[in-house]
């Protein structure tokens, strides 16, 4: 695995230090995942995504789902329980485990659910009003705060100057 240095990105950047620490960690993260459990993440619409995990043999009970910080934390740790059992081959894992999803800012889970072996995490972008792009309209002609100045000049309004 190479490694990427992002130091000089602090260096000569302002205000893009999340985005090189998002960086740093996520190469960070993909050496030490081990691939379990597997999942998927899907687009469903627009502002709306789905993360799919395969968590056979765990019951709803043995899951944890938390939301810090702008990380999703999936875990399961599963009671083995006390009865004993001689397995012959043994192939469902049904070890703990702990997945983290980084959630871009202003995306919220809006929904979880248990079926079939499958945990469903919805999520949805929620950005705000003031966020949101917007269709500034034009006027025709002088605008208005240049006819308002020139009309308090006109008047002998010193503070218009």
């Amino acid at each position: 695995m190479i490694a990427f240095d992002f130091s000089p990105f602090y260096r000569s950047t302002i205000g893009f230090d999340r985005m090189a620490q998002f960086l740093e960690n996520a190469s960070r993260a993909t050496e030490i995942d081990n691939g379990y459990p597997p999942y998927n993440i899907e687009a469903v619409g627009e502002d709306r995504y789905r993360v799919t995990i395969a968590v056979a043999g765990f019951a709803q009970e043995d899951l944890e789902i938390e939301v810090k910080e702008n990380v999703l934390y999936v875990s399961g740790n599963k009671d083995e329980g006390t009865e004993d059992r001689q397995y012959l081959h043994q192939g469902i894992a049904g070890r703990a485990f702990r997945r983290q999803f980084r959630l871009a800012d202003h995306v919220k889970v809006e929904d979880a659910a248990l079926d079939n072996g499958l945990l469903t995490v919805d999520l949805v972008r929620e950005v705000p009003e003031a966020m949101k792009p917007r269709t500034i309209p034009i006027s025709t002609g002088t605008p208005k705060t240049i006819v308002s100045k020139a009309k308090k000049l006109l008047s002998g309004d010193k503070e218009a100057a």
